[in-house]
């Protein structure tokens, strides 16, 4: 028996899968992050410094998470 490589059929085969579509756009992160930011720096400017700096690190820390894929 002679066994061939059909490397055509593999790229099809490849091609053929489309990736899972997310629910989540990068325009809605970029919304979430900017009125996020918006808050906390209201926040930090009505004098509440430390709630908004530490909201500050905690949505970056979320953002970059999500990001990733985590």
């Amino acid at each position: 028996m002679r066994a061939e490589d059909d490397f055509g059929l593999w790229e099809r085969e490849l091609r053929a899968r489309s990736p899972e579509v997310e629910g989540s756009s990068p325009r809605g992160l970029v919304v979430v992050a900017a009125l996020t930011a918006a808050g906390c720096t209201a926040l930090i400017t009505t004098g509440q410094t430390p709630l908004g700096v530490a909201g500050l690190v905690l949505s970056s820390i979320i953002l970059l998470l999500w990001r990733a894929g985590l």
